[in-house]
Formats: C-alpha cells, sequence, structure tokens
C-alpha cells in the first residue's frame, strides 16, 4: 500500500484566513483557491506536457478526518486514490481522493477503473457536478514515509481539498502542491465562469 507524502497538520479551514501564520505563498493562493478543473489549468501552464502517475489505488479504510467529512462510518471502505501530477517532467501536485462505495454504483461505476486518467477531467466533464466549499491546509510530511523522493526534501505543503457531489453522491479531493510547483501566473479562468 503507498503512503501518503503530506498528511494534515490539523484542521482544514476555509477562507478567511483568521491568522497571519496560516496565509499560503501569494502566487500559490490563487492555484489554491481555483475552482475549475485543476487538471485542465495544469496541462495549460504546462504547455500539453502533462501526464498522470498513479501511486496507488486500493479499496482501504479512510482517514478518520475523511471519514467525518464525507459522513462515513468509521469503519466504511472506500476506494482512495493516489497520483501524483507531472508537468514539464516535474511532479507538481499531489493527489488523494477517496471515493465511498456507494459513490461509485449505477453511472459512476467507471470511477473504478481509471487507470491514468485524471479524476478531475472527469469530474469536470459530468453534467451537474457540484463543488463544495474548498479547505485549506498546510500540509506536513507524512513521518512513515519510506520513498522520501515524493516529499522532495519540503517538511511541509499547501493543501486543499473539497467534496464534489456527482449525482447527489460525494467523493473527497484533496490536492497537495509540491515544492516543483512554481507557478509564475495564476490559472485561466475558464470560460463557463
Amino acid at each position: 500500500m503507498h503512503q501518503s507524502p503530506f498528511v494534515p497538520a490539523g484542521d482544514w479551514r476555509g477562507r478567511p484566513f483568521e491568522s497571519a501564520q496560516f496565509q499560503p505563498p501569494e502566487n500559490l493562493m490563487p492555484w489554491l483557491a481555483y475552482t475549475g478543473s485543476l487538471t485542465a489549468a495544469l496541462k495549460q501552464l504546462s504547455g500539453g506536457d502533462f501526464s498522470v502517475r498513479v501511486l496507488g489505488q486500493s479499496w482501504q479504510l479512510p482517514r478518520a478526518e475523511e471519514c467525518r467529512t464525507l459522513n462515513l462510518n468509521r469503519h466504511s471502505r472506500a476506494l482512495v486514490r493516489e497520483v501524483l501530477l507531472i508537468g514539464c517532467g516535474q511532479p507538481w501536485v499531489y493527489a488523494r481522493s477517496v471515493l465511498p462505495l456507494r459513490s461509485l454504483q449505477g453511472k459512476s461505476r467507471n470511477l473504478r477503473s481509471l487507470d491514468d486518467r485524471p479524476l478531475g477531467e472527469l469530474l469536470f466533464s459530468e453534467p451537474g457536478i457540484r463543488r463544495g466549499e474548498i479547505e485549506f491546509n498546510q500540509l506536513r510530511r507524512n513521518p512513515d514515509l519510506q520513498a522520501q523522493g515524493l516529499c522532495d526534501g519540503a517538511d511541509s505543503a499547501w493543501g486543499r481539498r473539497s467534496i464534489f457531489w456527482l449525482r447527489g453522491k460525494p467523493l473527497l479531493v484533496a490536492e497537495a502542491f509540491l515544492s516543483q510547483f512554481c507557478p509564475g501566473d495564476p490559472p485561466a479562468v475558464p470560460a463557463n465562469q
């Protein structure tokens, strides 16, 4: 089983931020707060030099805070998918998605077998997809991590998460922006916003 490179440090928070200590870097904030498809924005930023590397996908017990957020019983299993979003040959974003069993039935069964296709691309192509509030956290390096290369020596990373409602059923997507991601510009605003 894969180990997440970064784990939550304290509670996830919405905006506005109450303290000066909890302030993401100015150049990263537009990306953290971006409500469009992060996959599409990263593809555009990379000039098409973009890929997804699946680190792991398996049925497991979500973390306690993920269960609370999704209103799952603590013993409920979910499909947990962990990937790296790679732009210009560099790992830019680590993403962890938690897809409860009840959310993967009927027309949503196809989400069980994504392979190296980005989840975000599929979500934003679905009519009627609804995104909940984006929450933020300064994640800390996982002390149990074996594959240290995923952190690139960084002790922390800024992350965001939100619940997506697909056909009225929830799934949780969390993303951590890795140290190799150094955007010069904010993401382009989608045409439909």
